[in-house]
């Protein structure tokens, strides 16, 4: 996609449902899944800082950026539990990718929708590579907003078919439920934490609230067991007991930022963690053994949102779901900015 000087291509919500549903949601999972991973593979080509973060005691609204010397790209996002009671929206979010060379944006977009994507994208990726290869039945506690694209990714790439459901609203669980229903799943919905669990391969942990909780407890997780933690993202916020973080195997994105927002913030600064992108370019062993219990403690790191603004980009040359956004000054002297207000006034 190559825009014009004075425009920068614009995918709003309306557009990137469109996009999803053309490509279908399974193909655009695995497709975007393959972006992350390959840019997990070129991890140390990536400018890295952990998400500048402005925390208020209703939520937090974060900037996340990154660049590889040839693009830049950032989202701004927000995390607000209580939103919900108002209608809207935990989590909402946009941005842009930028071409290096030149400081000029090359994409807007909505980031709302495409970052519960590439959250179940690279949830998926890490399981592959930690999961246990048989690993069918995914238990799923918290049953909101990202709970169906974490299962249609782990279905593309892992093969998981067999669901049990879990949230302290069942109202939640019915909705998720009602949503997967006909794509290919064995579902239950579960009244406790400890029935979602039993004989489970993965466990996938993405509640809402702001607060330190006891989602997962100690006695629950048993030998062999994938854990993919994705509700911890901010200090003061984790879902697991801490004793699972002592028995497991832990994996993050970026230490540095995992430490402060991760489930690992429970733990002492120096306990031991390998960093996912390791793994995946064979540096790190992922899984030992069968038996032994991997855990993903997953909150969001820039390169991945890098990693969907990419792909979009990629997919809109085929699939033109934007509009023409007039966002930048184009005068026909670069240096007659004032000029061009007084001819724009003319």
């Amino acid at each position: 996609m190559t825009p014009k000087l004075n425009v920068v291509p614009f995918v709003s919500v309306d557009h990137m449902m469109k996009l999803v549903l053309q490509v279908g949601v399974e193909r655009f999972l695995t497709e975007l899944s393959a972006y992350v991973e390959e840019d997990f593979r070129r991890w140390e080509s990536f400018d890295k800082v952990a998400r500048v973060a402005a925390h208020s005691d209703e939520g937090v609204i974060e900037l996340m950026p990154t660049s590889d010397g040839a693009a830049y790209a950032f989202k701004y996002v927000n995390g607000h539990p209580k939103n919900t009671r108002d209608g809207r929206q935990t989590v909402t979010a946009f941005g842009v990718l930028a071409d290096v060379a030149n400081g000029y944006p090359v994409l807007l977009t909505e980031m709302t929708i495409l970052t519960a994507l590439r959250t179940a994208a690279t949830s998926a990726v890490a399981a592959r590579h930690l999961a246990r290869p048989d690993s069918r039945t995914m238990a799923i506690i918290g049953n909101g907003a990202q709970a169906e694209f974490q299962a249609i990714a782990m279905k593309a790439l892992l093969g998981v078919d067999r669901l049990r459901l879990h949230d302290i609203d069942l109202a939640a669980s019915a909705k998720c439920a009602r949503n997967l229903e006909g794509l290919g799943f064995d579902i239950r919905i579960c009244a406790s934490t400890a029935e979602a669990v039993e004989g489970a391969d993965i466990v996938t942990t993405v509640t809402a609230d702001k607060q330190n909780a006891t989602i997962l407890t100690d006695n629950l997780v048993g030998a062999g067991l994938h854990i993919n933690a994705v509700g911890g993202d901010c200090p003061g916020k984790t879902e697991l007991h801490a004793d699972i973080l002592r028995r497991a195997a832990i994996f993050v994105e970026y230490p540095p930022q995992t430490r402060i927002e991760g489930e690992i913030q429970q733990l002492a600064p120096d306990h031991p963690v390998s960093e996912l992108w390791q793994v995946i370019d064979g540096r790190t062993p992922g899984r030992r053994d069968a038996a032994q219990i991997t855990l993903f403690d997953s909150v969001g790191f820039a390169t991945e949102d890098f990693s969907a603004l990419r792909y979009v980009s990629d997919k809109l040359v085929e699939a033109p779901f934007f509009e023409e956004l007039d966002l930048l000054a184009d005068p026909d002297e670069p240096r007659d900015l004032f000029g061009m207000l007084l001819r724009a006034a003319a």
